[in-house]
């Protein structure tokens, strides 16, 4: 491999450890995951409508990262795969996929595991793909971490993502992003990294 592919392979898990840190253990509660679109960016402050229309501002670090998402397909995901799903309990034991993020190879083992997450009622698994078979109600995943195994039912409309390495000049005006901040003593948002979507996603 040449050096400048070795250094990016190694700038990207670097930034993955930190854009998925929230992938990796349950979120302390001094921490929040902003989701919206960006209304202005002024300097190292991001001003955010988040879902719940509440306008979120978060003072960015001076070395801040960008990470891209962009849309990836169900037939994207392989045996073998290694994914984050964003799921919601099933009676039937099943997680029922919410979103799936493809991870690069570079970021494999990542934040492997089961746990809650922080969107309502909702679960994160990060493993790798046994088995993948089509179901009447949509393909059926079967996940295997460390310590465990889920059965992951993907509906037709789950959006599914993958992501690498984004640019500063990603964060326009209407652009959806996912921030991870850190809620500080006054009340005040900091975050060094920024999930944006590109060509129209949505990071989740």
């Amino acid at each position: 491999m040449p050096a400048s592919a070795r250094l990016s392979s190694l700038v990207l898990a670097a930034g993955l450890v930190g854009v998925f840190a929230v992938h990796a253990v349950a979120q302390p509660a001094q921490n929040r995951r902003i989701r919206g679109i960006i209304e202005k960016l002024d300097g190292h402050v991001l001003t955010v409508k988040a879902r719940d229309g509440a306008d979120v501002t978060i003072k960015l670090a001076d070395n801040y990262a960008v990470t891209a998402y962009t849309k990836a397909q169900l037939a994207d995901i392989k045996v073998g795969s290694y994914i984050g799903v964003a799921g919601t309990p099933q009676p039937d034991g099943r997680q029922k996929a919410i979103s799936i993020t493809i991870f690069p190879e570079s970021a494999r083992g990542l934040g492997d595991g089961f746990r809650p997450w922080d969107l309502p009622n909702s679960t994160m698994t990060n493993a790798a793909v046994a088995e993948a078979v089509a179901s009447p109600d949509g393909q059926t995943l079967k996940v295997k971490y460390k310590d465990g195994e889920k059965t992951i039912l993907v509906p037709p409309a789950t959006p599914i993502g993958q992501f690498s390495p984004g640019e500063r000049t990603e964060l326009k005006v209407g652009a959806a992003v996912a921030v991870p901040a850190v809620t500080k003593p006054d009340g005040s948002l900091e975050s060094s990294r920024v999930g944006v979507g590109r060509d129209g996603f949505v990071p989740n």
